[in-house]
């Protein structure tokens, strides 16, 4: 059963940007072709249409990465951030870390959240959420889904949060189809975050990701459906929900199955549970 804010940040979702970045059409130098060749993010805000982007930088990829970047991070933000992206992928992450904070403080958004989440874990470096959060509030005011999921998952349960805030912010993401903020904004509506409780919007959250096979969500509209919360009950529904969320490795999901396979207890005269019935 999903309670608060789950823990865990997200280092990369494929999520419609929810603000346009204009991006000026300019002749690059062949190092910064390069660069974007084999190191471009291709959920970066500011990469441009025409440049597809790598999920990962192959390891074959990544001295000629490094090269590339590096000469062409004088020019183009993005370039230094890929840079960062090419220093990761190779495990040097202090200079990953120096990078992706040269292209943060340039404005970078994308290069905010990288670093934001490396602080966040501690990977390379001493953890400090403080400024994991920081640089998350930065990234989500200027619109980048991500630094908003992240901020809203670092932010789950803190005391020095703004929930409302958060909640606006989701809200935008939301409206961008990314299911891991429709999630997010779900469990606020569940469970009176930021505002007040409703569950039908829950639902509707819920609902939104599970048809993206966000496990989280797949795992609450199982729930849902099964009470009958926030819209019909359905207990076919139910258990197909649960049965994909549990094929995407979520526990709760798997729990739920083994709940209604195991549904009769039997007890003794005082009552203390003796064995249960599975079908």
């Amino acid at each position: 059963m999903a309670s608060g804010l789950r823990r865990g940040l997200i280092w990369m979702f494929a999520a419609a940007a929810v603000v346009s970045v204009p991006v000026v059409a300019l002749a690059q130098s062949a190092d910064a072709v390069l660069c974007d060749r084999v190191a471009a993010d291709p959920n970066d805000l500011e990469k441009p249409a025409d440049v597809k982007g790598v999920a990962n930088i192959p390891q074959a990829d990544v001295s000629t990465a490094i090269k590339f970047c590096k000469t062409a991070s004088s020019g183009p933000r993005r370039m230094m951030y890929q840079l960062g992206r090419a220093h990761a992928a190779s495990g040097q992450m202090s200079e990953a870390i120096a990078a992706y904070r040269r292209a943060a403080d340039k404005g970078h958004t994308t290069a905010m959240v990288e670093l934001g989440v490396i602080l966040a874990n501690g990977t390379g470096i001493a953890k400090d959420e403080a400024q994991a959060r920081k640089l998350f509030e930065r990234a989500a005011d200027a619109g980048n889904p991500r630094g908003i999921t992240n901020l809203a998952v670092l932010s789950g349960g803190s005391t020095g949060a703004d929930p409302a805030k958060t909640r606006a912010l989701l809200a935008k993401a939301a409206e961008g189809n990314s299911p891991v903020a429709q999630y997010q904004l779900g469990l606020m509506f569940q469970d009176g975050v930021g505002g007040a409780k409703d569950e039908t919007a829950a639902r509707g959250m819920f609902e939104k990701a599970a048809a993206q096979e966000h496990p989280g969500a797949l795992e609450r509209m199982g729930a849902y459906a099964l009470a009958g919360r926030g819209g019909p009950k359905d207990t076919d529904a139910a258990k197909a929900y649960y049965q994909k969320s549990a094929a995407l490795g979520n526990d709760d999901a798997k729990a739920a199955l083994k709940r209604a396979e195991c549904s009769i207890t039997i007890k003794d005269k005082s009552g203390k549970r003796v064995t249960d019935l599975c079908f």
